[in-house]
């Protein structure tokens, strides 16, 4: 019999490579069939279901079905509308439309995206009863979870069928839909988990509501509020990173370069940096503080965003998106596990938990949906999707998207130097808490891409 950790370790690695498939290539594919005018709502709307249904399926979970259960319950229900808008676009062809797609979709991702929460819950019931210590068993497990979703954007990036690469078609959704029945089956072979049917707390309690009440403390109210303003930057890249690389293909200059023809592969290194770069954290914080480490992180969206405007995917500029992709690292992982330590130093024991979904809230629910929205019905879709651009007008529209955004995550930080006060050098206990979020607690960090 396997042991628990190499089960847990291949969960893992099925559930984020469902999201692999797709997360960072539907655009690509959008763009193919005439809707690259909507791609910023199918980012948008994971942001926009990620307030409600994560919450609303852990309160299910807790009492009445058992996480495992509800896990394999909720990719079942995540693959047959991931199936049914993959069935949609291959019968329309080249006639797709908004409507159908996008609502196939969304009802997919709102059960996907609860299953985040609920793997981790599996696996951390699963270690307990095995005695093992979850601080340091978790992090070689969730590692797993990154390789999975870097596995699948190598596999839809290379793998062709019907003379097209999956990244450019349709097949991606199936292909997800395919991993999630999988996922469905074996996490019915994961050990029960306890639900609790007597469970005193109000539903606000179990949605992290009560959490709100932070808002009256000044100083927390303006952290959530950069919280919210720095996660608009989040899902930017997500949404067109790889609509841009492989828009390089369609201007002569750089028709037959490697990257331009393999946009996901290179993409796929910002997520093998987020991977190291949270390796880096105690140190950081050691020295800088956690608003330095907060600053280093906005910084980094600065250098993300300009460098994808100053890159090409020839030899003399590819090396320029390579460093934007390492970047991403540190200013993805240094954001969210700093600001999940701050929150929870500075939030009582019986709001911790709550003040760390209102967290993930303010920054990948409202600050990541604004932002992808804006960023698409405002910039991209102005400088890029304008009607009568060609290939070499687009590009020079992307460049300047991306300058736009690198200006937006300057200004952020800039202000956030200014208003933010937080004087206190890190304690002890805080620098052991960052190492512990290195060597273990990586759920400070849980990605929602």
């Amino acid at each position: 019999m396997k042991s628990i950790k190499t089960r847990l370790a291949a969960l893992s690695f099925l559930e984020f490579a469902v999201w692999g498939s797709y997360l960072v290539s539907l655009g690509l594919y959008l763009g193919s069939v005439g809707l690259g005018g909507y791609i910023f709502w199918f980012y948008t709307v994971q942001g926009i279901v990620s307030l409600i249904m994560p919450g609303l399926i852990g309160v299910i979970a807790d009492r009445f079905i058992p996480a495992q259960k509800m896990l394999s319950l909720c990719h079942i229900l995540a693959a047959t509308f991931m199936f049914a808008a993959g069935w949609y676009a291959m019968e329309a062809g080249s006639d797709v439309e908004f409507g159908p797609l996008f609502a196939f979709y969304t009802l997919s991702i709102a059960f996907f995206m609860p299953t985040i929460g609920l793997n981790n819950s599996v696996a951390f019931n699963a270690l307990t009863k095995e005695g093992l210590d979850t601080v340091k068993a978790f992090p070689p497990i969730r590692v797993w979870g990154t390789v999975g979703f870097i596995v699948a954007e190598w596999f839809v990036n290379f793998v062709h069928i019907g003379g097209a690469p999956i990244m450019n078609t349709y097949w991606q959704l199936i292909v997800s839909g395919v991993i999630s029945l999988i996922l469905a089956g074996y996490a019915l072979t994961m050990p029960n988990c306890p639900v609790n049917r007597a469970a005193s707390a109000s539903l606000a309690d179990s949605l992290g509501l009560s959490a709100f009440k932070l808002f009256k403390q000044k100083k927390m109210a303006i952290f959530f509020i950069f919280s919210m303003l720095l996660g608009v930057s989040l899902q930017v890249t997500n949404s067109y990173g790889s609509s841009f690389i492989e828009h390089f293909g369609k201007v002569a200059e750089y028709a037959d370069d490697f990257f331009a023809k393999n946009p996901t592969f290179l993409i796929s290194l910002s997520q093998c940096s987020e991977a190291l770069c949270i390796l880096l954290i105690p140190s950081c914080l050691r020295r800088f503080g956690i608003k330095g480490v907060m600053l280093i992180a906005m910084l980094a969206w600065v250098f993300r965003f300009g460098l994808f405007g100053l890159g090409n995917t020839s030899m003399s500029g590819v090396w320029l998106l390579m460093l934007s992709c390492v970047v991403y690292g540190v200013a993805f992982d240094f954001f969210n596990v700093s600001g999940g330590l701050y929150v929870d130093k500075q939030t009582s024991p019986e709001l911790r938990s709550s003040a760390q979904g209102l967290f993930m809230i303010m920054t990948n629910g409202i600050g990541a949906s604004l932002g992808t929205c804006i960023a698409g019905s405002f910039v991209v879709n102005k400088y890029v999707f304008a009607p009568g651009l060609d290939a070499v007008q687009q590009l020079d529209g992307w460049r300047i998207s991306w300058y736009i955004f690198a200006a937006y995550a300057f200004v952020v930080g800039i202000l956030f130097l200014f208003i933010f006060k937080d004087h206190g050098d890190p304690s002890t206990a805080e620098i052991k808490d960052a190492e512990a979020v290195v060597s273990g607690d990586d759920v400070a960090a849980v990605k929602t891409k």
